[in-house]
């Protein structure tokens, strides 16, 4: 039986003064909404995801009568839906109080029927893909055993791939002949592979590997019936790029782009044209190109971050964007020019908060990117600061909004946000440089930005504290652990606390994803496992430290993190331990506003703010 852990204060409030308190959590709940999808042949029908009902759920948007209604209503919330193409339907993955495991269900767009099985013979599991045709559907489903494909048609299931390797269903062709699907036979799920099949008969078409430690990404085949090209995304030249593969003649054209950073895209309607999404130091822009005369033109948006971004049938672009002062908004681009809001939700719109700053820090493995945002108040003397550490790890700090970076500023900390080795956003190589020292990697490059900060005079070096969830939980950990001279506190959401007894709990789709990054499991490379695991210096843990996991997280399970605060208790160490009834984290906005108001307060505590 697991040791009883210390709970946290949980506060009534954060601040003393009313204006700043209802400030911080009117940015957590007021009401945001994502940027609508829309059936293809029927893009007068919508869905989104909005916490407008203070749980973050699906809702139906019916632009021919502009109306919207709540779709699903769940206690954890529910962010995974799509549209059939004639927008009769609404899919929506249904699991378990957020454990990831489970069915796709539909129900009838305008509502008046309870959600049921889309495909009742398809397995439960871990979603790996999803495409939906008018007459062909096919899903991918990930298990301990591997992961397995189906096609649904003429009301039978078949599946026609199965494979111990990570695999997913990635891209249907318009007139739904063809299926591209990623997978990693070679045994490299970070590095996927293609494979086209023909529907009629699954019929291998073409196959493209462009080899080790490069990685391919069927986005979408040409919207035109008939037409084979695919738009991939590849990092032949140490950065994601994309190509145009014509499958069934089997020939390539490598879209040479002249702008820094990183590329992903889309297609126009007609498919003469594609839509650009730029990402680059924090920052993304939308650009349309013209393969034929490889033309490109930039669309103006305001300086920030696009999160998402869709052209609609009359060659509108609709797009969400925020920075990091502004909250976000999704707004619609018209082919002459004009932007505006597309979707106002209810209410008053979240509280705007403080910008970010770029500071490039000379690192072990190169320059170091950081975004750093301090207090509105901030004098000149050194600050309490928190270091806030990013999932992932392939993800990155934008200068976008975050209600999680204000709370802080207005609690007094300067605020480092570190796009350490691991990042993306930042080539290839950059991204793929923890490979076999997963973590320590990392915190080098976290160490080179700390101190920075010292000598800079931003920060107050007695009053540093390490911050992160899932992926920065687990920095955070090894941080507490391997740095231990360099931090105050430490507070770790969902983390992996200890390596192997999370890769044995883990879902599979991790497995592979921690064998590709360690060089092997646990059984095959012991000593990188134990080396990058912080439980493996649990106790050289001198700062308080904070944790908060959610008992149904298939990503970083309930057991592991157990032990590390059994290991904890047993020295006495100073700690907290915060568990709730969700997975991943929380979709209930009243969840998350406890949680984060235990976090900053903890961490006050601990540097002398609170």
């Amino acid at each position: 039986m697991s040791t009883p852990h210390p709970s946290p204060e949980v506060p009534e409030a954060l601040f003393a003064d009313p204006e700043r308190e209802s400030r911080w959590r009117a940015r957590f709940s007021a009401a945001r909404v994502s940027l609508p999808d829309w059936a293809l042949d029927a893009p007068h029908a919508s869905l989104y995801v909005s916490n407008a009902g203070g749980v973050w759920e699906l809702y139906a948007w019916d632009r021919a009568r502009d109306s919207h209604r709540q779709v699903t209503d769940r206690p954890n919330g529910t962010v995974h839906g799509t549209l059939s193409p004639d927008g009769e339907w609404i899919w929506w993955f249904d699991d378990t109080d957020g454990d990831e495991f489970g069915t796709w269900v539909r129900e009838p767009f305008a509502g008046g029927a309870a959600a049921a099985p889309a495909i009742p013979d398809v397995p439960a599991g871990y979603p790996a893909g999803l495409e939906i045709g008018h007459e062909l559907c096919a899903v991918g489903v990930s298990t301990d055993d591997g992961s397995a494909l189906y096609a649904h048609r003429d009301g039978r299931t078949r599946r026609f791939y199965a494979s111990e390797h990570d695999a997913d269903v990635s891209a249907l062709s318009r007139d739904e002949r063809l299926l591209a699907i990623g997978h990693a036979e070679h045994g490299d799920s970070r590095h996927p592979a293609l494979r086209i099949l023909a529907t009629a008969d699954d019929a291998v078409v073409a196959e493209k590997w462009d080899g080790e430690g490069r990685g391919l990404a069927a986005l979408s085949f040409s919207p035109r019936k008939g037409d084979p090209r695919l738009l991939v995304q590849h990092e032949r030249r140490d950065r994601e790029e994309l190509l145009i593969w014509d499958v069934e003649a089997d020939t390539e054209t490598e879209l040479h782009i002249d702008l820094p950073g990183e590329l992903a895209g889309d297609w126009y309607p007609d498919g003469e044209a594609l839509l650009i999404a730029q990402f680059d130091q924090g920052r993304s822009r939308l650009h349309r190109y013209e393969p034929a005369t490889a033309t490109l033109t930039a669309l103006d948006t305001a300086p920030g971050w696009i999160g998402s971004a869709g052209v609609r049938p009359d060659g509108t672009v609709e797009y969400s964007w925020s920075n990091a002062a502004e909250p976000p908004l999704v707004r619609s681009r018209e082919p002459g020019g004009d932007d505006r809001v597309l979707i106002t939700p209810p209410g008053e719109r979240a509280p705007g908060s403080r910008p970010v700053t770029d500071v490039y820090v000379d690192g072990p493995g190169g320059r170091v990117h950081a975004l750093v945002s301090t207090p509105e108040a901030a004098g000149g003397e050194p600050l309490p600061t928190v270091f806030l550490l990013h999932g992932g790890p392939h993800a990155a700090d934008e200068d976008r909004f975050s209600a999680y970076r204000a709370v802080w500023l207005d609690a007094g900390f300067a605020v480092v946000e570190v796009n350490y080795r691991g990042s993306t956003g930042y080539g290839s190589s950059w991204r793929d440089a923890i490979e076999g020292r997963p973590g320590l990697t990392e915190l080098e490059d976290v160490a080179a930005v700390h101190d920075w900060a010292l000598t800079s005079g931003l920060t107050d070096a007695d009053r540093c504290v390490v911050a992160g969830a899932s992926w920065g939980g687990y920095l955070t950990l090894l941080a507490l652990g391997t740095q231990p001279g360099r931090w105050s506190a430490g507070v770790a959401g969902v983390p992996v606390a200890d390596y192997v007894a999370a890769y044995d709990d883990e879902m599979e789709q991790l497995r592979a994803f921690d064998r590709a990054l360690f060089g092997g499991s646990p059984s095959d490379v012991p000593e990188v496992y134990e080396t990058c695991s912080p439980i493996t210096y649990v106790d050289t843990v001198s700062a308080p430290v904070l944790v908060l996991a959610g008992d149904n997280d298939p990503r970083c399970p309930i057991r592991q993190i157990e032990n590390y605060l059994d290991r904890l208790a047993a020295r006495g160490a100073e700690y907290a331990f915060y568990r709730y009834d969700a997975g991943h984290g929380s979709l209930v906005v009243a969840e998350t506003i406890t949680q984060v108001a235990i976090e900053v307060s903890f961490a006050a505590r601990a540097v002398g703010l609170a």
